[in-house]
């Protein structure tokens, strides 16, 4: 039985020609939209839904990527959702997660919500009807679905799920071997017995060595620059002595999610209060693997301070296991070009490979590639300014879910879904049809910054596609402060009269 079998009697597709109306239309059927349909069950009982996803069923990223030792890179108890505990190792495999949500699904009936094979070509606010038209194209039979709702709920992520990024190398043309980007990685590849060269320093890379090196007759690692690793154990050792205890499962979940979170507030702040001393703990853990004779400074010593990129776990410390045994090695260098054989290096050095892995990122595409209107005049998303991340300037009736950086993404997605039912349950109560966020007078005129502190998080991928995103301002309501410890308390504080809510 795979994870799926638990799911039955999908969500029937509209008939040909019907619009259908609901109250909220959820995109995408991941980690988020999966939450947010069991929150509207539980928070806006007898609220109309639908999600709708373009793929064929639940899972969204633990669906698309399927390269070999594909796994969370956050621990589950806080990855996973608060009404659900999670009963296995923190670190988790694609199946594994993809059984829980299945679950989730099963247990609280959300199948009937759901439509699988639906991509969203268009999605066109009216101010005449405060109602979203959203067109779908039908993969079963390329047939166009319509749907209007009173409320649009962005949960389908924020890159292209279709296509990963891959840098456009001189010479790639000549490259005989094969090239694998991780996010589209294909069924048939053979990489037993191959030289194998992979290219990224990042959580992708730190999963897909482990997974393949014992197969491969060599994996090497090629880095720009390095990345800061986590070794630990795959295990909470709280977790299991509570087990031990036989204590009821809800309350290991709750006392664990508490430990951890206390934890990552702790070390976040230590990284940005005593960054030299957090550095000496991290590159001394990996000297411990790889033993003192290693070059770490070269290979594992990034230029900036721990948490300005994401930091990756690696469990029971199999990445450095690997290059420890032979099986696997570290170059830190530029690519100066490709050759027929491999890439050359801008240091004169040639790495030869039978395949060139390239986990490099991905593509951000912060709307998922729906074509947005607004009263008829295209949106340029930029343009907005963000409401703490979840809201925007000039979109009306809008909710979107971005989640933390330096803490799991699911945490982000309880606190937007109960923030998005309490807003839907102040706009029934004052008899409201449609809301906006707005900035007050005094805020017209402020600087507009980047979505992002670059002082604070620089990931690659964010500062690719920054012109992409909604702007933010110095004040705190109008940015995503990326600050968990931070927005638990505020988001459900938020007062829904405030002048910033404009209402209709």
């Amino acid at each position: 039985m795979t994870a799926h079998d638990t799911i039955e009697r999908p969500a029937p597709s509209a008939a040909a020609g019907v619009t259908e109306h609901f109250d909220v239309l959820i995109v995408g059927a991941g980690i988020s939209g999966v939450g947010g349909a069991y929150h509207l069950t539980k928070q806006c009982p007898g609220a109309r839904f639908v999600v709708l996803d373009a793929l064929e069923s639940f899972g969204g990223t633990w669906i698309t990527h399927k390269y070999p030792g594909i796994r969370s890179d956050s621990d589950l108890h806080t990855f996973g959702y608060r009404f659900k505990p999670w009963v296995g190792k923190p670190i988790a495999t694609a199946d594994e997660i993809l059984k829980y949500m299945g679950e989730v699904i099963a247990e609280n009936d959300l199948a009937p919500h759901i439509r699988y094979r639906h991509q969203i070509l268009s999605a066109r606010w009216s101010s005449e009807t405060n109602e979203w038209t959203i067109e779908a194209r039908q993969g079963d039979t390329g047939e166009i679905a319509r749907f209007t709702a009173n409320f649009l709920w962005m949960c389908q992520g924020y890159y292209r799920h279709s296509q990963g990024y891959t840098p456009d190398w001189p010479d790639m043309a000549a490259y005989k071997g094969r090239i694998v980007h991780p996010q589209t990685w294909p069924e048939d590849l053979d990489y037993k017995g191959k030289q194998v060269l992979v290219i990224g320093s990042g959580a992708t890379t730190a999963t897909v060595v482990p997974a393949i090196a014992a197969e491969c007759a060599h994996v090497t690692v090629l880095q720009r620059s390095p990345t800061y690793f986590i070794p630990g154990r795959n295990a909470i050792e709280l977790a299991e002595t509570l087990r031990q205890l036989q204590v009821d499962e809800s309350w290991i979940h709750e006392i664990v999610r508490r430990q951890i979170l206390f934890n990552q507030d702790a070390f976040t702040k230590r990284c940005i209060e005593d960054p030299e001393t957090v550095t000496k703990e991290l590159l001394g853990a990996v000297r411990a693997y790889l033993g003192p004779d290693y070059d770490i400074g070269t290979h594992f010593t990034p230029k900036y301070r721990p948490w300005r990129q994401r930091i990756a776990f690696i469990p029971d410390g199999d990445l450095f296991k690997g290059i420890a045994s032979g099986k696997a090695s570290m170059v830190t260098d530029e690519i100066e070009r490709f050759t027929e054989k491999g890439v050359l290096l801008k240091s004169g050095k040639e790495l030869e490979a039978d395949i060139i892995v390239t986990a490099t990122g991905f593509n951000l595409s912060p709307l998922g590639d729906i074509d947005f209107t607004i009263d008829g005049k295209p949106l340029n998303f930029s343009d907005s300014v963000t409401y703490r991340g979840l809201m925007f300037t000039g979109v009306p009736n809008m909710a979107w879910v971005f989640g933390y950086f330096r803490a799991s993404w699911t945490l982000r997605s309880d606190l937007v879904a109960d923030f998005v039912c309490s807003l839907l349950n102040h706009m029934k109560k004052k008899g409201a049809h449609k809301v906006e966020v707005a900035l007050r007078p005094e805020e017209r005129d402020l600087p507009r910054l980047d979505w992002l502190d670059q002082e604070n998080f620089n990931p690659g991928y964010m500062l690719r596609g920054m012109h992409l995103l909604p702007k933010r301002l110095d004040r705190p309501e109008w940015q995503h402060s990326q600050d968990y410890w931070t927005e638990k308390d505020e988001i459900p504080k938020t007062n829904f009269d405030d002048s910033a809510f404009v209402y209709t």
